[in-house]
């Protein structure tokens, strides 16, 4: 016989999950009619386009209904669904509910489905005579990613999984918490006791991640565009037509991706404590490669147009892009990569229905290429050495050959997992890219310098050299400026890295003084290639200079095995209102605050004249940290920019109880008392405080206090608790009490030891109980430890990918117009 669970509110999951399906079987309604429709010989009869269409716009109401339907379960706390109970919590902001909604696999999912639905729709108006071969393959795409959300079993067989699937459906409660839902009662009535979810990630709670994936799945979404021109060049056989039409999404999709993947870096250099911006991890490399190898195949795009050379070239690149995004997608969702990366996420059984998605978009166009082999305009002619062409197609070499070491050594644990070997990815994966990736860095740049002065097809040899060697001169004279100032005369490779830069630089920069003069169209390379080369120029030197200086003579921090996790001579100790100096700063711990999760710590920095004692700057920073039950301590960093570096800061270690000048006003019984110490509990354990050990004796259905009054209906639960200090030993029984649709606690004080007890929660998933223990403060000096680094020239990251991602603008807008009229 079924239980009759009491509270939950199944009708917005039924509703989702019917979304679910139709958008599903839309999609593939869709893709079915778009193939048929490219092999229908009557050119007046549009019936299978006309399916198409109106199957794809389905799929696209249906993919925004489960939007709808997700994120009204989010915002509402129902706790119910699994998504929302592990995702989203009541104490997060709107704005981090948002970041929930895609915290976990599926509703990633559903931002990349959504993404792709949207293009659709909007290719179903722009691609014209393109419509019936694009969609075919956009629709075909978005088949894979609504199956990801379905959740159903086929033949003993899970098919993706859903957001929509309840608690108890994926957790068993009866085993996780069994002293609560023995009773069969409580069983029925479990969400009395889900008061409220388990929150987001303390990383991902910061304003990038709320911006940072949509940006990111539109780069993974619209890299399906040119792979489907060029599939239906493939299929319907117009193998030149498609350039043109293709070109403006090749570049909508660089740029879009290329934002997101900055996106993430800004997130790291401002929410994550590694002390950098970008750290090779390999998640971050699966998106980084599939985006250089589109930058590769859009400028063997552009030579293939102005030439008709490197046809297969462009189009193997093209079609190796999406590809690439998808096998990120493997590396990042089929937790292959749960060991090596901090991005990944855990496996949900999606490992085949992942490798099956891969191998159907890797077996599509090399079957097509093999098959049309013989017909391709392939040309045998060699390019002039001196020629604009010849060298774009070795600067799309050396970009490949970079990304191939990237993505080989990424994929050393697919290589484990599949031939039984045992490789050991780096130990210090930033050095080791770095310096593995620096001297294509350096090729790719000064291609773009020199190929600049070169014309298409052939280049008047005595011209190229005037003004290369002119540039050339110039650009040593500025390089030696810029490394002596920035300090990186010491490595001969950062020496040359950065003379390339600059030479990239300022011979695109002659490029741009020809728009002025009216040659417009070669503005956004210009600008684009410019303000790559800043972006590598910053990233060199921010990376290869940057110091800690927060340094400690001593060596040493009187913390319990700090010297494992951080090394005590870029630390320093601060004790509140005790000023230290650290270099030309005189930094003071001022305060701290508590907005639960998170401490916020003010940290003053004064700067006064050497001569003169004046105070010549005052600033405060706020690194905060969250001290999080799974994860330890989670820091996140706070930053002071100047022009031409800047100081960031975060902290490294603190007292165990974060919370403890926390403010409880409105609490007045409280405020003698520190902020609570949360723990999760079962019976028997035993918390360890200043006054003595506290012992978790047992779980009481039948609590009786003066000021308890039961009603039917109403459950009560008492937490016996025993404190032994030096053999003798205080009791305490909290009680949790569910009132109708209220909850309440009775706290109890043991005045001796200075103690107060309160039961907050009960976890059925984790079987355990939340006890908060106040203990009034004892006499010690408050204290923290911090590290400080300078970035030298960070700046000229961000700059560069902001000229970056105009330059691209500039380009989607002038190849737009090229389009014109093509049917």
């Amino acid at each position: 016989m079924d239980l009759q669970f009491i509270g939950e509110n199944l009708l917005p999951g039924k509703i989702g999950q019917f979304f679910i399906v139709l958008a599903f079987g839309a999609a593939l309604l869709s893709s079915i009619a778009y193939c048929f429709a490219t092999r229908s010989k009557d050119s007046g009869d549009h019936s299978w386009t006309v399916i198409g269409r109106v199957s794809f716009m389905i799929n696209w109401v249906s993919v925004i209904g489960i939007g709808i339907t997700l994120f009204y379960l989010i915002l509402n706390h129902n706790n119910e669904y699994y998504y929302v109970y592990s995702h989203s919590s009541k104490e997060l902001p709107v704005y981090y509910i948002v970041s929930a909604f895609w915290e976990g696999q599926e509703g990633s999912f559903w931002l990349w489905a959504f993404w792709q639905s949207l293009l659709g729709v909007i290719l179903i108006r722009k691609a014209r005579s393109w419509e019936n071969g694009v969609m075919m393959v956009v629709a075909l795409s978005q088949v894979f990613l609504c199956s990801m959300l379905l959740g159903v079993d086929i033949f003993g067989e899970r098919i993706g999984s859903s957001p929509f699937i309840l608690l108890r459906e994926a957790v068993n409660l009866r085993e996780m918490a069994p002293v609560v839902f023995a009773d069969t009662e409580n069983y029925k009535n479990y969400l009395k006791f889900i008061t409220d979810g388990r929150g987001l990630n303390p990383l991902l709670q910061n304003y990038w991640m709320v911006i940072h994936p949509p940006t990111l799945f539109l780069g993974f979404a619209s890299m399906v565009v040119p792979f489907s021109y060029a599939i239906a060049a493939l299929w319907q056989k117009r193998y030149t037509e498609w350039i043109k039409p293709a070109m403006p999404w090749a570049l909508f999709a660089v740029m879009i991706l290329g934002a997101g993947i900055i996106m993430g870096s800004f997130w790291a250099y401002e929410a994550l404590n590694f002390g950098g911006f970008w750290a090779w991890d390999p998640v971050e490399n699966a998106s980084l490669i599939p985006w250089l190898t589109l930058i590769a195949g859009v400028h063997v795009m552009i030579v293939f147009k102005n030439t008709g050379h490197a046809y297969f070239t462009a189009i193997a690149l093209v079609l190796l892009s999406f590809v690439l995004v998808l096998y990120a997608s493997f590396l990042t969702r089929s937790g292959i990569l749960g060991d090596t990366s901090v991005h990944s996420f855990t496996d949900l059984g999606m490992f085949g229905h992942l490798i099956l998605y891969n191998l159907l978009f890797l077996l599509i166009p090399a079957g097509l290429l093999v098959v049309r082999w013989k017909e391709l305009p392939i040309t045998n002619k060699d390019e002039e050495t001196y020629s604009r062409e010849f060298w774009m197609f070795i600067g799309a070499l050396v970009i490949t050959v970079a990304c191939i070491q990237v993505i080989f050594t990424t994929s050393v644990p697919i290589f484990n997992a599949a031939f039984g070997t045992n490789f050991a990815p780096p130990i210090d994966a930033v050095k080791y890219y770095n310096q593995r990736q620096a001297p294509f860095a350096v090729l790719i740049t000064l291609i773009s310098g020199f190929s600049q002065f070169m014309r298409y097809k052939r280049t008047d040899a005595r011209r190229f050299f005037s003004g290369l060697i002119a540039s050339l001169v110039f650009s040593a004279i500025v390089t030696a400026a810029f490394v002596y100032i920035a300090g990186i005369y010491n490595n001969f490779m950062y020496i040359l890295l950065a003379f390339s830069c600059i030479f990239a630089i300022l011979s695109n920069g002659t490029i741009l003084r020809q728009v002025f003069g009216g040659k417009r169209k070669l503005a956004g390379a210009a600008v684009a290639h410019i303000g790559f080369a800043m972006l590598l120029l910053g990233a060199l030197v921010a990376a290869a200079t940057n110091k800690p200086i927060s340094l400690n003579a001593s060596n040493f921090i009187p913390v319990k095995d700090f010297e494992k996790v951080e090394k005590p001579g870029e630390n320093i100790v601060l004790y509140k209102n005790e000023p230290k100096k650290m270099g030309k700063y005189t930094v003071t711990y001022v305060s701290d605050t508590v907005i639960a999760p998170n401490t916020f710590y003010k940290l003053n920095f004064k700067v006064y004249d050497e001569r003169t004692g004046e105070l010549k700057e005052d600033f405060d920073l706020n690194p905060q940290i969250q001290a999080n039950e799974k994860m330890g301590l989670i820091p996140s960093p706070d930053t002071k920019h100047y022009l031409t570096y800047d100081i960031y800061t975060h902290v490294t270690s603190a007292p165990a109880e974060q919370e403890e000048h926390a403010d409880h006003e409105g609490r007045s019984e409280e405020d003698n008392y520190k902020a609570p110490r949360i723990v999760n509990v079962n019976i028997g354990d035993t918390i360890h405080t200043a006054s003595g050990v506290i012992t978790v004796k047992g779980v009481n259905s039948s609590p009786e206090a003066k000021d308890l009054k039961l009603a039917a209906g109403d459950l009560a639960v008492g937490l016996p608790l025993e404190v032994d200090v030096n053999g003798r030993v205080y009791k305490a029984e909290p009680i949790y009490l569910i009132k109708g649709n209220n909850i309440f606690d009775f706290a109890r004080n043991i005045d001796d030891l200075g103690l107060r007890f309160r039961f907050t929660k009960i976890l059925p998933e984790e079987g355990k109980m939340e006890l908060q223990i106040f203990e009034k403060p004892q006499q010690a000096k408050d204290w923290v430890v911090f590290k400080s680094i300078e970035f030298p020239f960070i700046n000229l990251y961000w700059l560069g990918t902001i000229i970056m991602v105009v330059g691209f603008m500039i380009s989607i807008f002038r190849r737009q117009k090229e389009v014109g009229t093509v049917r």
